[in-house]
């Protein structure tokens, strides 16, 4: 076994987003990628000499390789240990809480989130600090600037490892410990939430379905939610990861989830129902008849999280990405505690949690988490479901009724046009930016815009500024839309666009979403000139 050194030429776009590099699975498997944006990562951060990184993914195709990969570059450029998910797999929030727990310098999270995965599907790679979450702006750019020069790569010449077995072994000079990847992510669990109480829910009759989604949660819910929970065998489905999640598209939400939706709007359907993404970090939330948007989820939970003994304490403070709904906004106002609107993107809520100024975060995608890691977590905020529902032994569908008769109702929806020409999409929304200091006060449809802004964010814990994170459009009336273009995508442009109407709490609740969203909806079209730029008249995915 020995190091080499081999000259490079550097790769065209390389550029981490707000979730890493993601590309085509095909692009990633180029002779040298891998090795040029890993070696990148190392030039960016001052070298890997003498640091200890965690390794893992999600398991979809390529993961096994790129990490083999991973490995022969960081023993090469002098890495201490390397630990490692054992078979490569990791979910992201377990992939978090090993960096924090094990005091790592850092992490290589393999993973494109809720992406479809296969070799002519998405893949994706992006550093974690040693806070336990994705690298921030000025991290990822070092990172993307090395990439724009790189001239060679270190690598070691050696025989892959099996990464089957725990314990450890060496590679180089290097440590390769492979570890069980549930086992500390459990025991955290364990701190944070009552078991024993969700364990005499379960007793009780309650029953569950968790929809692992092909994806890399299942071996974590089974043993979390069957083994030790004591739910049914069979309670997750879909508990087997797939490296190409069973040819399904692992995003948790009514659309891609519509068998285990099916099942709980059934008349003897579950109980409670709940969803995760290919590594781990979203869920979808429901109950028998109801499904709970992700921005009342955060809501909710901000409002009960005092029933879980890891937050009996009570709260910091909240935040939520800019597109969330305000609705944790008026929970966090009632508990005179801050509540801080981010730009979207997990690395964004790191300074407020670190500085102890937020416990709970969450994000309209689907994402939701707290302090106990720096990466969204999906069965993290499945258990505190579960722990609520265990103790106020009321249906999903009450809770939130009581919820919206306590704090109003925010209707929301967030509409998804996806594979958008890439250069229509930007000429709409640089068009729209132009326009928008015009727009305060002209008719959309039936209604009037009332403000319209292209959101900012000063961090108050750094100062750091982030410009253009989204255009806002407010509505007379208690509207509002949002658009942005994603960073998550692999083809094309995705176009996402955010509708919020505030119901008070003696108005109308139980309207459904998108009714109550029509005209919004409408006005919001109409203003951006969305099918006169994009020829779209319709989303492809409503949630």
């Amino acid at each position: 076994m020995s190091g080499v050194t081999r000259s490079c030429t550097p790769f065209e776009g390389q550029k981490p987003g707000t979730s890493g590099l993601r590309k085509k699975t095909r692009v990633f498997m180029e002779p040298g990628y891998v090795e040029t944006f890993v070696q990148s990562i190392f030039n960016a951060i001052g070298g890997a000499g003498g640091k200890t990184f965690v390794v893992g993914g999600d398991g979809r195709y390529f993961n096994a390789e790129a990490i083999q990969t991973i490995l022969r570059i960081a023993a090469a450029n002098g890495a201490a240990r390397a630990i490692v998910g054992q078979n490569g797999l990791l979910s992201t929030p377990a992939a978090s809480n090993l960096i924090r727990k094990r005091e790592a310098n850092g992490g290589l999270v393999l993973s494109a989130s809720h992406n479809p995965g296969g070799i002519d599907e998405d893949f994706g790679l992006k550093y974690n600090t040693a806070n336990g979450g994705p690298a921030p702006e000025n991290v990822t750019a070092a990172i993307y600037e090395e990439t724009t020069r790189i001239a060679e790569y270190r690598t070691l010449e050696s025989e892959d490892l099996d990464l089957s077995e725990l314990g450890e072994k060496s590679l180089g000079g290097m440590t390769v410990e492979i570890v069980d990847p549930v086992t500390d992510y459990a025991a955290l669990m364990r701190e944070l939430f009552d078991f024993d109480k969700i364990r005499a829910l379960i007793s009780s009759g309650f029953t569950l379905r968790f929809d692992a989604m092909h994806a890399v949660t299942g071996p974590y819910a089974r043993a979390i939610l069957e083994e030790e929970l004591g739910a049914p065998e069979g309670s997750v489905m879909n508990a087997v990861p797939s490296v190409d999640f069973g040819k399904g598209h692992p995003d948790p939400n009514p659309i891609w989830a519509k068998p285990l939706v099916d099942l709980v709007m059934s008349d003897d359907g579950p109980d409670f129902a709940a969803a995760s993404d290919g590594d781990g970090d979203r869920n979808m939330i429901l109950g028998r008849g109801v499904y709970v948007t992700p921005s009342d989820s955060l809501a909710v939970l901000a409002a009960n999280a005092h029933f879980a003994p890891g937050y009996a304490h009570g709260l910091a403070g909240v935040a939520r990405s800019m597109p969330t709904s305000s609705a944790c906004d008026r929970v966090a106002e009632r508990m005179g505690i801050a509540c801080y609107e981010t730009p979207t993107g997990w690395k964004f809520f790191g300074n407020l949690l670190d500085a102890g100024r937020v416990t709970l975060c969450g994000e309209e995608s689907a994402g939701t988490g707290s302090d106990h890691v720096r990466e969204k977590d999906g069965l993290w905020a499945v258990l505190l479901w579960l722990n609520i529902l265990a103790e106020r032994r009321l249906p999903v569908r009450d809770i939130l009724a009581d919820h919206w008769v306590t704090y109003g109702r925010n209707y929301y929806s967030r509409h998804d046009y996806e594979a958008v020409n890439a250069d229509a999409a930007q000429d709409m929304m640089a068009d729209l930016t132009e326009r928008l200091p015009q727009l305060a006060g002209t008719r959309a449809g039936n209604l009037v815009v009332s403000a319209a802004d292209q959101f900012s964010y000063t961090d108050p814990v750094d100062g750091s500024v982030s410009r253009n994170q989204g255009i806002r459009i407010w509505l007379e009336g208690g509207g509002r839309g949002v658009l942005r273009l994603s960073g998550t995508g692999t083809e094309g442009a995705t176009l996402r666009i955010y509708l919020e109407r505030y119901m008070p709490a003696d108005g109308e609740l139980t309207i459904e979403t998108q009714t109550a969203l029509r005209e919004i909806a409408e006005a919001i079209a109409e203003v951006s000139k969305l099918t006169e730029y994009t020829g779209r008249t319709a989303p492809d995915v409503m949630t």
